[in-house]
């Protein structure tokens, strides 16, 4: 049965029209500019209607099973449905959840704990059509940790893993190369005083030799595994030039203009953090994606720990940056989709997946309205 949307502003690919788009099946069957009479046609009252959001790295997941520290939601798959169900109100429609391997320091014990329990979690919503969004695995491999190529074994072969990222979070280099934002980060999280310069230290000397190792050992495990492969916090050219030689494709939240550029000349997609846009900054000391996005170096956005960042995000760049709607959009829709090598979603066209996103704007800020996802209203 058709459902036709009507009276909505449509962000295509090059423009928005005021128009209709007709769904059936769970695909996008007609586009056309213009309104529909017909009485089955539901209006929207002038509301966007864009693609499904993309989000390929959030850490949202992981807030749902330690909602406080130390405290650890007994039942794993009501905290996955949570998870799932604010990503379908912030209106993403393909979701990568970032699962951590290793890096299971004193701040995150919980990690180690949890790390099965949520892969299974995923898995198992996924195999039994629990959720409401479409779920994928992005796992976060930690090379300061030992344990890596355990964990990593423990989650290859599951069907729902579907993107790596190789993370080097030593204190002085990457994200942490300042190490006072570190300090400050351990205080917000209730360290203090010698506690802090103790984990600082413990961190430094956890991470000497292996991270050496495990990134050989991951270069060589990642290459014929056919997963979808990026870089975490590229801070200098030499780390976007090993990315390269790893066989990554995308240079996620790089830390400096200078990594950003140098990702741009070899070739890497860009990805940003949308709370990094939205608060005008890093809160690590990192650059502006802001800053990116004017210099053409922002590929797309993925929402990192805030998952309603995401569309606030797109549309921000359309206020600092001086991006169009349909452009900005792009970086949570097409982009992402392009980069993950999704080729059914993430545009608003006749033969793909009717993942949809029906929003209007209230001042600046955006409220969504309804989501659909393979044609099934999910909001």
């Amino acid at each position: 049965m058709d459902v036709i949307l009507t009276n909505a502003r449509l962000v295509l690919e090059d423009r928005v029209v005021d128009g209709t788009l007709v769904h059936s099946d769970g695909r996008i069957r007609a586009i056309d500019e213009g309104r529909s009479y017909l009485p089955a046609a539901v209006d929207c009252e002038g509301a966007y209607l864009a693609p499904g959001l993309i989000d390929l790295h959030t850490d949202a997941l992981e807030g749902h099973f330690v909602p406080r520290p130390r405290v650890i939601w007994p039942d794993a798959r009501a905290a996955a449905l949570a998870h799932d169900a604010q990503m379908a109100a912030s209106g993403v429609t393909t979701v990568y959840d970032a699962i951590c391997a290793g890096g299971f320091d004193q701040a995150k014990a919980d990690r180690r704990a949890l790390y099965e329990v949520m892969l299974d979690a995923v898995d198992s919503g996924v195999e039994r059509g629990l959720f409401r969004v479409d779920h994928r695995i992005h796992l976060r491999c930690e090379l300061t940790d030992r344990t890596l190529p355990d964990l990593v074994d423990a989650a290859l072969g599951r069907p729902t893993l579907a993107l790596a990222s190789l993370m080097d979070h030593t204190p002085g280099t990457r994200q942490w190369r300042n190490v006072e934002h570190l300090k400050v980060y351990l205080t917000g999280i209730g360290k203090s005083g010698g506690d802090i310069d103790a984990e600082v230290a413990d961190r430094i000397e956890r991470a000497r030799g292996a991270v050496a190792d495990n990134y050989s050992r991951m270069v060589a495990l990642f290459a014929s595994s056919g997963l979808v492969l990026s870089s975490h916090d590229d801070t200098t050219p030499a780390h976007v030039d090993e990315a390269v030689a790893a066989g990554c494709t995308i240079s996620e939240f790089p830390t400096t203009m200078e990594a950003a550029r140098a990702a741009r000349d070899c070739g890497l997609a860009t990805i940003g953090g949308a709370p990094n846009v939205v608060r005008g900054g890093s809160h690590a000391g990192g650059v502006s994606m802001r800053d990116l996005a004017s210099e053409g170096l922002l590929d797309a956005l993925a929402s990192d720990y805030v998952p309603a960042s995401l569309l606030q995000a797109a549309l921000a760049l359309t206020r600092t940056a001086g991006l169009t709607l349909p452009v900005a959009l792009a970086l949570v829709t097409a982009a992402p989709a392009r980069l993950a090598r999704l080729e059914d979603r993430g545009r608003l066209e006749p033969g793909l997946r009717a993942d949809l996103v029906r929003f209007r704007l209230a001042d600046d800020t955006p409220r969504i309205d309804e989501v659909f996802v393979a044609g099934r209203r999910v909001f």
